[in-house]
Protein backbone atom coordinates (compact mmCIF):
# COMPACT_ATOMS: atom_id res chain seq x y z
CA UNK A 1 0.00 0.00 0.00
CA UNK A 2 1.12 3.95 -0.81
CA UNK A 3 0.05 7.06 0.97
CA UNK A 4 -1.82 9.52 -1.67
CA UNK A 5 0.84 11.72 0.48
CA UNK A 6 3.87 9.48 -1.10
CA UNK A 7 2.76 10.40 -5.05
CA UNK A 8 5.58 10.98 -7.38
CA UNK A 9 5.64 11.34 -11.19
CA UNK A 10 6.41 7.44 -12.09
CA UNK A 11 4.67 5.66 -8.99
CA UNK A 12 2.33 2.81 -10.49
CA UNK A 13 -0.32 1.93 -8.25
CA UNK A 14 -3.25 -0.64 -9.32
CA UNK A 15 -6.85 0.84 -9.13
CA UNK A 16 -10.05 -0.53 -10.63
CA UNK A 17 -8.45 -3.83 -11.61
CA UNK A 18 -5.49 -2.30 -13.79
CA UNK A 19 -2.30 -0.43 -13.59
CA UNK A 20 -1.75 3.31 -13.70
CA UNK A 21 1.50 5.50 -13.73
CA UNK A 22 1.16 8.88 -11.99
CA UNK A 23 1.81 11.67 -14.54
CA UNK A 24 1.35 14.52 -12.31
CA UNK A 25 0.62 15.80 -8.71
CA UNK A 26 -0.47 18.64 -6.62
CA UNK A 27 -0.94 18.53 -2.66
CA UNK A 28 -3.92 21.04 -2.12
CA UNK A 29 -4.74 22.08 0.90
CA UNK A 30 -7.53 24.70 1.16
CA UNK A 31 -8.13 27.25 4.26
CA UNK A 32 -11.09 25.64 4.43
CA UNK A 33 -11.81 21.80 4.39
CA UNK A 34 -9.80 18.70 4.41
CA UNK A 35 -6.40 18.38 2.32
CA UNK A 36 -6.37 16.46 -1.04
CA UNK A 37 -4.55 15.30 -3.91
CA UNK A 38 -5.32 15.91 -7.17
CA UNK A 39 -3.42 13.40 -9.76
CA UNK A 40 -3.36 12.77 -13.45
CA UNK A 41 -3.52 9.24 -14.22
CA UNK A 42 -2.36 6.97 -17.38
CA UNK A 43 -3.31 3.80 -17.51
CA UNK A 44 -0.17 1.19 -18.34
CA UNK A 45 -2.16 -1.19 -20.60
CA UNK A 46 -4.60 1.26 -22.70
CA UNK A 47 -2.49 4.66 -22.67
CA UNK A 48 -6.00 6.94 -21.11
CA UNK A 49 -5.21 9.63 -19.44
CA UNK A 50 -7.79 10.55 -16.41
CA UNK A 51 -7.79 13.14 -13.53
CA UNK A 52 -8.73 11.60 -10.23
CA UNK A 53 -8.59 13.52 -6.48
CA UNK A 54 -7.45 11.66 -3.42
CA UNK A 55 -7.97 12.53 0.07
CA UNK A 56 -4.47 13.42 1.84
CA UNK A 57 -3.06 10.57 3.47
CA UNK A 58 -5.28 7.88 1.80
CA UNK A 59 -3.71 4.75 0.72
CA UNK A 60 -3.97 2.59 -2.28
CA UNK A 61 -2.56 -0.26 -3.22
CA UNK A 62 0.69 -0.06 -5.13
CA UNK A 63 1.93 -2.19 -8.56
CA UNK A 64 4.46 -3.94 -8.13
CA UNK A 65 6.05 -3.63 -11.52
CA UNK A 66 9.11 -6.88 -12.72
CA UNK A 67 11.51 -5.73 -15.55
CA UNK A 68 12.89 -8.29 -17.39
CA UNK A 69 15.79 -8.51 -20.48
CA UNK A 70 14.64 -10.39 -23.05
CA UNK A 71 16.12 -11.28 -26.28
CA UNK A 72 14.18 -10.97 -29.88
CA UNK A 73 15.19 -14.39 -31.33
CA UNK A 74 13.04 -14.56 -34.63
CA UNK A 75 9.72 -14.11 -36.16
CA UNK A 76 6.89 -16.50 -36.26
CA UNK A 77 4.00 -15.31 -38.53
CA UNK A 78 2.97 -11.71 -37.48
CA UNK A 79 4.35 -12.00 -34.12
CA UNK A 80 7.84 -11.83 -32.87
CA UNK A 81 9.34 -14.24 -30.31
CA UNK A 82 11.62 -13.09 -27.40
CA UNK A 83 13.62 -15.22 -24.90
CA UNK A 84 14.09 -14.49 -21.50
CA UNK A 85 17.66 -14.30 -20.57
CA UNK A 86 17.30 -15.69 -17.38
CA UNK A 87 15.36 -18.30 -17.48
CA UNK A 88 15.14 -19.11 -21.50
CA UNK A 89 11.83 -19.05 -21.74
CA UNK A 90 10.05 -18.05 -25.36
CA UNK A 91 6.95 -15.22 -25.48
CA UNK A 92 5.38 -14.49 -28.05
CA UNK A 93 4.23 -10.83 -28.70
CA UNK A 94 2.50 -9.32 -31.12
CA UNK A 95 3.43 -5.53 -33.07
CA UNK A 96 0.58 -3.49 -31.35
CA UNK A 97 1.66 -4.95 -27.80
CA UNK A 98 5.35 -3.59 -28.77
CA UNK A 99 3.96 -0.47 -30.30
CA UNK A 100 5.40 2.20 -33.16
CA UNK A 101 9.13 0.87 -32.23
CA UNK A 102 8.48 -2.31 -33.48
CA UNK A 103 9.90 -1.03 -36.37
CA UNK A 104 13.77 -0.84 -34.81
CA UNK A 105 13.57 -4.41 -33.56
CA UNK A 106 16.08 -6.77 -35.18
CA UNK A 107 16.89 -10.32 -34.55
CA UNK A 108 19.55 -10.43 -31.10
CA UNK A 109 18.32 -7.59 -29.76
CA UNK A 110 17.62 -7.00 -26.31
CA UNK A 111 14.75 -5.12 -25.19
CA UNK A 112 13.39 -4.56 -21.40
CA UNK A 113 9.74 -5.99 -21.08
CA UNK A 114 7.98 -4.64 -18.20
CA UNK A 115 5.42 -7.08 -16.51
CA UNK A 116 2.83 -6.61 -14.14
CA UNK A 117 1.26 -10.18 -12.57
CA UNK A 118 2.54 -11.75 -16.09
CA UNK A 119 0.83 -9.11 -18.12
CA UNK A 120 2.92 -7.34 -20.57
CA UNK A 121 2.59 -3.51 -19.70
CA UNK A 122 5.63 -1.91 -21.76
CA UNK A 123 8.68 -3.15 -24.33
CA UNK A 124 11.42 -0.59 -23.72
CA UNK A 125 14.07 -0.34 -26.71
CA UNK A 126 17.44 0.49 -26.54
CA UNK A 127 18.05 4.50 -26.71
CA UNK A 128 20.01 4.09 -29.88
CA UNK A 129 20.09 1.32 -32.61
CA UNK A 130 22.73 0.77 -35.42
CA UNK A 131 21.22 -0.21 -38.81
CA UNK A 132 21.68 -0.27 -42.06
CA UNK A 133 20.59 1.39 -44.87
CA UNK A 134 18.96 -0.54 -47.51
CA UNK A 135 17.43 1.82 -49.83
CA UNK A 136 17.86 5.65 -50.54
CA UNK A 137 19.04 8.16 -53.20
CA UNK A 138 22.72 8.01 -53.93
CA UNK A 139 24.82 10.23 -52.24
CA UNK A 140 25.92 13.18 -55.17
CA UNK A 141 29.87 14.60 -54.98
CA UNK A 142 29.56 17.79 -53.12
CA UNK A 143 26.63 17.02 -50.66
CA UNK A 144 27.76 18.10 -47.09
CA UNK A 145 26.55 17.24 -43.84
CA UNK A 146 24.78 20.31 -43.10
CA UNK A 147 23.51 20.31 -46.88
CA UNK A 148 19.77 18.69 -46.06
CA UNK A 149 18.25 15.07 -45.41
CA UNK A 150 16.54 12.46 -47.28
CA UNK A 151 14.67 9.41 -46.62
CA UNK A 152 16.00 6.24 -46.23
CA UNK A 153 14.44 2.98 -45.39
CA UNK A 154 16.91 0.24 -42.82
CA UNK A 155 17.30 -3.12 -42.66
CA UNK A 156 14.08 -3.54 -40.09
CA UNK A 157 11.62 -1.43 -42.59
CA UNK A 158 11.70 1.74 -41.06
CA UNK A 159 11.96 4.83 -42.91
CA UNK A 160 14.26 7.63 -41.51
CA UNK A 161 15.85 10.90 -42.56
CA UNK A 162 19.05 11.14 -42.82
CA UNK A 163 22.17 13.14 -44.24
CA UNK A 164 22.51 13.45 -48.03
CA UNK A 165 26.12 11.91 -48.09
CA UNK A 166 25.06 8.23 -46.60
CA UNK A 167 24.81 5.46 -48.99
CA UNK A 168 23.20 2.20 -48.82
CA UNK A 169 25.06 -0.02 -47.32
CA UNK A 170 26.25 2.28 -44.54
CA UNK A 171 25.29 1.56 -40.56
CA UNK A 172 23.63 4.84 -38.91
CA UNK A 173 22.75 4.46 -35.60
CA UNK A 174 19.03 5.93 -34.86
CA UNK A 175 18.03 7.40 -31.80
CA UNK A 176 14.36 5.24 -30.87
CA UNK A 177 13.05 8.14 -28.64
CA UNK A 178 12.14 10.64 -31.82
CA UNK A 179 13.27 8.63 -34.98
CA UNK A 180 16.37 11.26 -35.52
CA UNK A 181 19.50 10.29 -37.31
CA UNK A 182 22.50 10.50 -34.45
CA UNK A 183 25.50 9.71 -36.92
CA UNK A 184 27.54 6.80 -38.40
CA UNK A 185 28.59 3.46 -37.22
Amino acid sequence: MISSNDFRPGVTIELDGSVWKVVEFLHVKPGKGAAFVRTKLKNAQTGNVVEKTFRAGETVPQATLEKRTMQHTYKEGEQLVFMDMETYEETNLNPSQIGDKVKYIKEGMEVNVLFWDKVILEVELPTSVVLEVIETDPGVKGDTATGGSKPAIVETGAQIMVPLFISIGEKVKIDTRNDTYLGRE
